[in-house]
């Protein structure tokens, strides 16, 4: 546990005092905060659930950018074989990286909450779907760094780590648009696979299991992945 905090202070560390975090937080709140006025301002409707699918989206778009240096830098570097050979565990690398990464990311959406906060000044909104719907937005994030973490260990280029998670990112926002063209069962794989189709309940305001479970669950399988991929190095 001590090593995983070392390795998680080390990586946050990193991550606070890389230029590349605060441009996409920069740029992440610029895009929401002219969202949210236009919205507002048009609608005059005391909800969220516009601004959280406007986040779904810029997620999909920026994160591959706050993890596409995580493991491909260090490859590029050779830093990475040093530290695997160190007496630390590929999983507590893992964790240390995705935890920092994490962190990072619901911290730029901590900072969304002053939307919520105008609303509840100005109006009266319906907090049910507000507090499901940053639920939904954690879980979210979640799967995408792990994601994001994966993709990153098997390339040394940061662009191509980008691009093969903003890829995944869109297969599996897409995956229920094929469902029709697959025979049983693999349609209904297809559309439980949908990355939107859990998303967009919660944020709604209904929260099952099952899509709190295919969050969790995705992304505990990506990381495995990625211990599991440093490990046969």
């Amino acid at each position: 546990m001590r090593t995983l905090h070392i390795l998680f202070a080390k990586e946050l560390n990193a991550t606070l005092t890389s230029p590349i975090g605060y441009t996409v937080a920069a740029v992440f709140l610029l895009v929401l905060g002219y969202t949210f006025s236009l919205t507002l301002f048009v609608t005059k409707v005391a909800n969220l659930q516009y601004i959280f699918h406007q986040m779904y989206v810029l997620s999909i778009l920026l994160v591959p950018v706050l993890t596409m240096r995580t493991f491909a830098e260090e490859r590029r570097s050779e830093t990475l074989e040093l530290l695997l050979t160190a007496p630390v565990r590929e999983l507590s690398v893992v964790l240390a990286k995705y935890a920092a990464t994490l962190a990072l990311v619901l911290g730029i959406f901590t900072l969304t909450l002053i939307y919520a906060i105008i609303l509840n000044l100005y109006g009266e909104p319906d907090w049910g779907p507000i507090y499901a719907g940053y639920l939904a937005l954690a879980l979210h994030a979640s799967l995408l760094v792990a994601v994001g973490l994966l993709m990153s260990s098997i390339t040394e280029s940061q662009v191509v780590a980008a691009a093969l998670s903003i890829g995944a990112f869109l297969m599996l926002w897409f995956a229920d648009s094929v469902s029709y063209l697959l025979p049983p069962p693999f349609d209904s794989f297809a559309i439980n696979l949908s990355l939107i189709g859990h998303f967009k309940p919660m944020v709604s305001g209904s929260v099952f299991l099952s899509d709190i479970g295919y969050f969790v669950t995705a992304s505990m399988l990506a990381l495995f992945l990625t211990a599991w991929g440093l490990a046969q190095r």
